[in-house]
Protein backbone atom coordinates (compact mmCIF):
# COMPACT_ATOMS: atom_id res chain seq x y z
CA UNK A 1 0.00 0.00 0.00
CA UNK A 2 1.13 3.56 -0.70
CA UNK A 3 0.49 6.46 1.68
CA UNK A 4 0.22 10.16 0.92
CA UNK A 5 -0.62 13.36 2.78
CA UNK A 6 -4.25 14.41 2.73
CA UNK A 7 -4.12 17.77 1.00
CA UNK A 8 -2.05 20.40 2.79
CA UNK A 9 -1.93 18.47 6.09
CA UNK A 10 0.48 16.17 7.87
CA UNK A 11 -2.08 13.35 7.90
CA UNK A 12 -0.97 10.16 6.13
CA UNK A 13 -3.71 8.24 4.35
CA UNK A 14 -3.64 5.12 2.19
CA UNK A 15 -4.04 5.79 -1.52
CA UNK A 16 -7.17 3.66 -1.37
CA UNK A 17 -10.03 4.64 0.94
CA UNK A 18 -12.66 2.06 1.86
CA UNK A 19 -16.12 3.52 1.43
CA UNK A 20 -18.53 2.07 3.97
CA UNK A 21 -21.89 2.80 2.34
CA UNK A 22 -21.89 -0.91 1.46
CA UNK A 23 -22.25 -1.90 5.12
CA UNK A 24 -25.43 -1.68 7.17
CA UNK A 25 -28.95 -2.94 7.70
CA UNK A 26 -30.61 -3.09 4.29
CA UNK A 27 -34.11 -2.58 5.68
CA UNK A 28 -33.03 0.85 6.99
CA UNK A 29 -31.58 2.17 3.73
CA UNK A 30 -32.49 2.80 0.11
CA UNK A 31 -30.03 0.14 -1.13
CA UNK A 32 -31.13 -3.48 -0.64
CA UNK A 33 -27.67 -4.78 -1.67
CA UNK A 34 -25.73 -3.58 1.39
CA UNK A 35 -23.91 -6.18 3.49
CA UNK A 36 -25.00 -7.00 7.02
CA UNK A 37 -22.50 -7.02 9.89
CA UNK A 38 -21.54 -10.67 9.50
CA UNK A 39 -20.55 -10.16 5.87
CA UNK A 40 -19.10 -6.65 6.38
CA UNK A 41 -16.52 -7.53 8.99
CA UNK A 42 -14.34 -9.78 6.76
CA UNK A 43 -14.23 -6.99 4.14
CA UNK A 44 -13.07 -4.46 6.73
CA UNK A 45 -10.52 -6.90 8.14
CA UNK A 46 -9.10 -7.62 4.68
CA UNK A 47 -8.84 -3.91 3.94
CA UNK A 48 -6.69 -3.50 7.03
CA UNK A 49 -4.52 -6.47 5.99
CA UNK A 50 -3.93 -4.77 2.63
CA UNK A 51 -2.69 -1.65 4.43
CA UNK A 52 -5.80 0.50 3.98
CA UNK A 53 -6.00 2.90 6.93
CA UNK A 54 -8.63 5.30 5.53
CA UNK A 55 -12.33 4.53 6.11
CA UNK A 56 -15.24 6.75 5.04
CA UNK A 57 -18.83 6.47 6.19
CA UNK A 58 -21.76 8.83 6.94
CA UNK A 59 -24.46 9.21 9.54
CA UNK A 60 -27.15 8.63 6.93
CA UNK A 61 -25.78 5.32 5.58
CA UNK A 62 -28.30 2.66 6.55
CA UNK A 63 -29.71 5.01 9.17
CA UNK A 64 -26.53 5.02 11.23
CA UNK A 65 -25.95 1.27 11.16
CA UNK A 66 -22.96 1.64 8.83
CA UNK A 67 -21.22 3.71 11.51
CA UNK A 68 -22.08 1.10 14.14
CA UNK A 69 -20.70 -1.80 12.10
CA UNK A 70 -17.54 0.06 11.10
CA UNK A 71 -16.91 1.26 14.64
CA UNK A 72 -17.19 -2.22 16.15
CA UNK A 73 -15.00 -3.82 13.48
CA UNK A 74 -12.24 -1.24 13.73
CA UNK A 75 -12.25 -1.53 17.52
CA UNK A 76 -11.71 -5.28 17.20
CA UNK A 77 -9.23 -5.32 14.34
CA UNK A 78 -7.25 -2.07 14.34
CA UNK A 79 -5.14 0.35 16.34
CA UNK A 80 -7.28 3.52 16.52
CA UNK A 81 -4.20 5.75 16.41
CA UNK A 82 -3.32 4.42 12.95
CA UNK A 83 -6.84 4.61 11.51
CA UNK A 84 -8.12 7.64 9.59
CA UNK A 85 -11.85 7.55 10.21
CA UNK A 86 -14.17 9.85 8.29
CA UNK A 87 -17.91 10.45 8.47
CA UNK A 88 -20.38 12.99 7.11
CA UNK A 89 -23.36 15.12 8.09
CA UNK A 90 -26.23 16.77 6.19
CA UNK A 91 -29.00 14.39 5.15
CA UNK A 92 -32.15 13.76 7.16
CA UNK A 93 -31.70 11.63 10.26
CA UNK A 94 -35.06 12.17 11.96
CA UNK A 95 -38.42 13.79 11.29
CA UNK A 96 -39.04 17.40 12.17
CA UNK A 97 -37.74 20.80 11.04
CA UNK A 98 -34.27 20.25 12.52
CA UNK A 99 -33.76 16.68 11.38
CA UNK A 100 -31.36 17.51 8.54
CA UNK A 101 -29.05 20.20 7.20
CA UNK A 102 -25.98 22.05 8.41
CA UNK A 103 -27.29 24.36 11.09
CA UNK A 104 -25.26 24.70 14.27
CA UNK A 105 -27.95 22.72 16.07
CA UNK A 106 -27.81 19.86 13.55
CA UNK A 107 -24.01 19.67 13.42
CA UNK A 108 -23.55 19.72 17.19
CA UNK A 109 -26.21 17.06 17.64
CA UNK A 110 -25.10 14.78 14.82
CA UNK A 111 -21.38 14.74 15.66
CA UNK A 112 -22.17 13.38 19.13
CA UNK A 113 -24.51 10.74 17.71
CA UNK A 114 -21.92 9.69 15.12
CA UNK A 115 -19.21 9.40 17.77
CA UNK A 116 -21.48 7.24 19.91
CA UNK A 117 -22.29 4.92 17.01
CA UNK A 118 -18.63 4.71 15.96
CA UNK A 119 -17.54 4.05 19.53
CA UNK A 120 -14.78 6.65 19.45
CA UNK A 121 -14.00 10.01 21.04
CA UNK A 122 -13.19 11.68 17.74
CA UNK A 123 -13.25 11.31 13.97
CA UNK A 124 -10.25 12.21 11.89
CA UNK A 125 -12.28 13.84 9.12
CA UNK A 126 -15.76 15.33 9.57
CA UNK A 127 -17.37 16.27 6.26
CA UNK A 128 -20.42 18.19 5.13
CA UNK A 129 -22.23 15.74 2.86
CA UNK A 130 -23.84 18.38 0.63
CA UNK A 131 -24.29 22.17 0.51
CA UNK A 132 -27.10 23.49 2.68
CA UNK A 133 -29.02 26.14 0.76
CA UNK A 134 -31.04 27.10 3.83
CA UNK A 135 -28.24 27.80 6.34
CA UNK A 136 -25.69 30.64 6.11
CA UNK A 137 -22.25 29.23 5.32
CA UNK A 138 -20.88 31.34 8.20
CA UNK A 139 -23.01 29.38 10.66
CA UNK A 140 -21.90 26.06 9.22
CA UNK A 141 -18.21 26.90 9.13
CA UNK A 142 -18.15 28.26 12.68
CA UNK A 143 -19.94 25.14 13.96
CA UNK A 144 -17.46 22.88 12.13
CA UNK A 145 -14.60 24.93 13.60
CA UNK A 146 -16.04 24.46 17.07
CA UNK A 147 -16.31 20.69 16.52
CA UNK A 148 -12.57 20.66 15.81
CA UNK A 149 -11.73 22.89 18.77
CA UNK A 150 -13.80 20.62 21.03
CA UNK A 151 -11.55 17.71 20.00
CA UNK A 152 -14.36 15.81 18.29
CA UNK A 153 -12.75 16.01 14.83
CA UNK A 154 -9.15 16.44 13.73
CA UNK A 155 -9.91 17.87 10.27
CA UNK A 156 -12.95 18.90 8.26
CA UNK A 157 -13.87 18.29 4.64
CA UNK A 158 -16.67 18.79 2.12
CA UNK A 159 -18.45 16.73 -0.51
CA UNK A 160 -20.30 17.19 -3.81
CA UNK A 161 -20.90 20.87 -4.43
CA UNK A 162 -20.20 23.50 -7.06
CA UNK A 163 -16.73 25.02 -7.14
CA UNK A 164 -18.07 28.50 -6.32
CA UNK A 165 -19.69 27.12 -3.19
CA UNK A 166 -16.52 25.39 -2.06
CA UNK A 167 -14.47 28.52 -2.66
CA UNK A 168 -17.01 30.57 -0.69
CA UNK A 169 -16.66 28.15 2.24
CA UNK A 170 -12.86 28.33 2.09
CA UNK A 171 -12.97 32.13 1.98
CA UNK A 172 -15.42 32.30 4.88
CA UNK A 173 -13.15 30.17 7.07
CA UNK A 174 -10.05 32.14 6.14
CA UNK A 175 -11.74 35.50 6.70
CA UNK A 176 -12.85 34.54 10.20
CA UNK A 177 -9.85 32.52 11.32
CA UNK A 178 -11.86 29.29 11.43
CA UNK A 179 -10.77 25.77 10.57
CA UNK A 180 -10.49 25.26 6.82
CA UNK A 181 -11.67 22.34 4.73
CA UNK A 182 -8.76 20.06 3.84
CA UNK A 183 -10.55 17.68 1.45
CA UNK A 184 -13.20 17.41 -1.25
CA UNK A 185 -15.16 14.19 -1.71
CA UNK A 186 -16.57 14.56 -5.20
CA UNK A 187 -18.07 12.52 -8.01
CA UNK A 188 -15.34 11.52 -10.49
CA UNK A 189 -14.70 8.57 -12.78
CA UNK A 190 -14.05 7.81 -16.45
CA UNK A 191 -17.70 8.29 -17.43
CA UNK A 192 -18.27 11.36 -15.24
CA UNK A 193 -15.51 13.96 -15.56
CA UNK A 194 -17.31 17.27 -15.11
CA UNK A 195 -15.20 17.95 -12.00
CA UNK A 196 -12.20 18.48 -14.27
CA UNK A 197 -13.63 21.81 -15.42
CA UNK A 198 -13.50 23.80 -12.16
CA UNK A 199 -13.36 21.73 -8.98
CA UNK A 200 -10.12 19.84 -9.65
CA UNK A 201 -8.17 22.98 -10.69
CA UNK A 202 -9.51 24.76 -7.60
CA UNK A 203 -8.44 21.91 -5.32
CA UNK A 204 -4.99 21.79 -6.89
CA UNK A 205 -4.53 25.54 -6.46
CA UNK A 206 -5.76 25.47 -2.84
CA UNK A 207 -3.86 22.26 -1.95
CA UNK A 208 -7.07 20.39 -1.13
CA UNK A 209 -7.04 16.61 -0.97
CA UNK A 210 -9.43 14.98 -3.46
CA UNK A 211 -11.11 11.71 -2.45
CA UNK A 212 -13.55 10.83 -5.27
CA UNK A 213 -16.61 8.67 -4.74
CA UNK A 214 -18.08 6.32 -7.38
CA UNK A 215 -14.63 5.75 -8.95
CA UNK A 216 -16.00 2.74 -10.86
CA UNK A 217 -19.36 4.35 -11.72
CA UNK A 218 -21.28 1.94 -9.49
CA UNK A 219 -19.63 -0.97 -11.26
CA UNK A 220 -20.43 0.08 -14.82
CA UNK A 221 -16.74 0.38 -15.66
CA UNK A 222 -16.02 -3.17 -14.50
CA UNK A 223 -18.20 -5.36 -16.72
CA UNK A 224 -19.78 -5.77 -20.14
CA UNK A 225 -22.51 -3.24 -20.85
CA UNK A 226 -25.14 -5.97 -21.18
CA UNK A 227 -24.16 -7.70 -17.93
CA UNK A 228 -26.28 -6.99 -14.86
CA UNK A 229 -25.80 -7.46 -11.13
CA UNK A 230 -28.06 -7.35 -8.10
CA UNK A 231 -26.88 -3.81 -7.49
CA UNK A 232 -27.39 -2.64 -11.09
CA UNK A 233 -30.92 -4.02 -11.05
CA UNK A 234 -31.92 -2.50 -7.70
CA UNK A 235 -29.80 0.66 -7.27
CA UNK A 236 -32.05 3.49 -8.41
CA UNK A 237 -29.44 6.12 -7.51
CA UNK A 238 -26.92 4.83 -10.02
CA UNK A 239 -29.63 4.69 -12.68
CA UNK A 240 -30.28 8.41 -12.22
CA UNK A 241 -26.54 9.10 -12.39
CA UNK A 242 -25.69 7.18 -15.53
CA UNK A 243 -28.65 5.96 -17.59
CA UNK A 244 -29.10 9.23 -19.50
CA UNK A 245 -25.61 9.03 -21.04
CA UNK A 246 -25.49 5.29 -21.62
CA UNK A 247 -24.82 5.48 -25.37
CA UNK A 248 -21.74 7.67 -24.98
CA UNK A 249 -20.51 5.90 -21.86
CA UNK A 250 -20.69 2.55 -23.62
CA UNK A 251 -17.73 3.52 -25.82
CA UNK A 252 -15.59 4.34 -22.78
CA UNK A 253 -16.40 1.00 -21.17
CA UNK A 254 -15.25 -0.73 -24.37
CA UNK A 255 -11.93 1.16 -24.22
CA UNK A 256 -11.47 0.08 -20.59
CA UNK A 257 -12.11 -3.54 -21.58
CA UNK A 258 -9.61 -3.41 -24.46
CA UNK A 259 -6.80 -1.93 -22.34
CA UNK A 260 -7.53 -4.33 -19.48
CA UNK A 261 -7.19 -7.23 -21.91
CA UNK A 262 -3.84 -5.88 -23.11
CA UNK A 263 -2.57 -5.65 -19.53
CA UNK A 264 -4.10 -8.98 -18.56
CA UNK A 265 -5.96 -7.50 -15.58
CA UNK A 266 -9.59 -6.95 -14.53
CA UNK A 267 -11.23 -3.79 -15.87
CA UNK A 268 -11.59 -2.29 -12.40
CA UNK A 269 -7.82 -2.00 -12.15
CA UNK A 270 -7.59 0.04 -15.36
CA UNK A 271 -10.41 2.40 -14.34
CA UNK A 272 -8.77 2.96 -10.95
CA UNK A 273 -5.29 3.34 -12.44
CA UNK A 274 -6.65 6.14 -14.63
CA UNK A 275 -8.12 7.89 -11.59
CA UNK A 276 -4.99 7.46 -9.47
CA UNK A 277 -2.85 9.27 -12.06
CA UNK A 278 -5.15 12.29 -12.24
CA UNK A 279 -4.06 15.32 -10.24
CA UNK A 280 -4.84 16.22 -7.51
CA UNK A 281 -6.58 12.94 -6.61
CA UNK A 282 -5.43 11.65 -3.22
CA UNK A 283 -7.41 8.45 -2.64
CA UNK A 284 -10.41 7.08 -4.53
CA UNK A 285 -13.18 5.82 -2.24
CA UNK A 286 -13.79 2.16 -3.06
CA UNK A 287 -17.07 0.49 -2.19
CA UNK A 288 -16.51 -3.22 -1.62
CA UNK A 289 -19.01 -6.05 -1.32
CA UNK A 290 -16.54 -8.76 -2.37
CA UNK A 291 -12.90 -9.47 -1.51
CA UNK A 292 -12.02 -9.10 -5.19
CA UNK A 293 -13.10 -5.45 -5.05
CA UNK A 294 -10.36 -4.80 -2.49
CA UNK A 295 -7.77 -6.91 -4.32
CA UNK A 296 -8.39 -5.03 -7.57
CA UNK A 297 -8.12 -1.67 -5.82
CA UNK A 298 -4.78 -2.53 -4.23
CA UNK A 299 -3.43 -3.99 -7.48
CA UNK A 300 -4.37 -0.83 -9.42
CA UNK A 301 -1.57 1.00 -7.59
CA UNK A 302 1.02 -0.98 -9.52
CA UNK A 303 -0.42 -0.26 -12.99
CA UNK A 304 1.17 2.49 -15.06
CA UNK A 305 -0.87 3.69 -18.02
CA UNK A 306 0.89 5.19 -21.03
CA UNK A 307 -0.05 8.59 -22.42
CA UNK A 308 -1.57 6.82 -25.40
CA UNK A 309 -3.71 4.60 -23.17
CA UNK A 310 -4.91 7.57 -21.12
CA UNK A 311 -5.77 9.45 -24.31
CA UNK A 312 -7.68 6.43 -25.61
CA UNK A 313 -9.70 6.16 -22.40
CA UNK A 314 -10.54 9.86 -22.38
CA UNK A 315 -11.22 10.46 -26.08
CA UNK A 316 -14.88 9.24 -26.28
CA UNK A 317 -16.06 11.41 -23.35
CA UNK A 318 -18.89 13.86 -23.98
CA UNK A 319 -20.18 16.56 -21.57
CA UNK A 320 -22.59 15.29 -18.93
CA UNK A 321 -25.19 17.08 -16.83
CA UNK A 322 -23.81 17.95 -13.40
CA UNK A 323 -24.63 15.18 -10.91
CA UNK A 324 -23.93 15.29 -7.20
CA UNK A 325 -23.60 19.02 -6.62
CA UNK A 326 -27.29 19.58 -6.00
Amino acid sequence: MEYVKLGNTGLDVSRICLGCMSFGVAERWVHPWVLDEEHSRPIIQRALELGINFFDTANVYSDGTSEEIVGRALKDYANRDEIVLATKVHFRMHQGPNGAGLSRKAIMSEIDKSLKRLGTDYVDLYQIHRWDYHTPIEETMEAMHDVVKAGKARYIGASAMYAWQFLKALHTAEKNGWTRFVSMQNHLNLIYREEEREMLPLCKEEKIGVIPYSPLASGRLTRDWSESTHRSETDQVQKTKYDATANADHLIVERVAAIAEQHGVPRAQIALAWLLQKEPVTAPIIGATKMSNLEDAAAALSISLSREEIASLEEPYVPHAVIGAV
